[in-house]
């Protein structure tokens, strides 16, 4: 697949069946509707499912979207979760993903690829695409994110892998900063 007509919308009221569509009827992985770094587990498990889907779309109705959903084409393909650090609790109460320093950054915490669209190589041109949205629309100059480095030869779980992949990362320019464990890098980008 061509990613040379991949665009990127904010989550809103107007883009909303269109992350249902990327989500699926089970809101990405086992009901999160990309809310695991917003809440507290038990918030989350609680929320699994219905009321997860139900949080998401209340931050899809506030002025500063969520998110992006990504298009190639028109046909809506992708999902990137994103905000200030603040907005994301159990990363700031995390031994493995805490802040390591005090600068401003914009959190990439979810990258998700519709079913029929994973393996065409997208990780990367989505990232993209998603930096230079945040270049026009954000005052922060610094994306952090948090992508799993699979060991040679092993693959991601569905469970690690909703932040992406290192890889996909270097591939869009970012930049290694801290390695809190072997296979979780913390990696930045310079959006100015």
């Amino acid at each position: 697949m061509s990613t040379a007509n991949l665009a990127v919308r904010p989550l809103t009221r107007d883009t909303w069946d269109d992350f249902e569509t990327v989500m699926g009827a089970n809101g990405g992985a086992r009901g999160c509707w990309c809310m695991h770094w917003r809440l507290s587990m038990d918030e989350w498990m609680e929320g699994k499912g219905d009321g997860n889907k139900a949080a998401m779309r209340d931050l899809a109705e506030r002025k500063t979207p969520p998110g992006v959903v990504a298009y190639v084409d028109d046909e809506p393909i992708a999902w990137c979760g994103f905000g200030d650090r603040s907005d994301f609790p159990r990363m700031q109460r995390s031994s493995l993903l805490k802040p390591i320093d005090d600068e401003p950054v914009i959190s990439l915490t979810c990258l998700f690829i519709k079913k029929g669209h994973r393996g065409e190589g997208l990780c990367s041109a989505l990232i993209v695409a998603v930096c230079d949205h945040l270049a026009e629309t954000s005052g922060t100059r610094t994306v952090e994110a948090y992508p799993v480095d699979p060991a040679k030869g092993r693959k991601a779980g569905a469970d690690n892998a909703m932040t992406g992949i290192a890889s996909a990362f270097v591939a869009a320019g970012f930049t290694e900063i801290a390695r809190p464990r072997s296979d979780r890098p913390v990696m930045r980008y310079s959006l100015r």
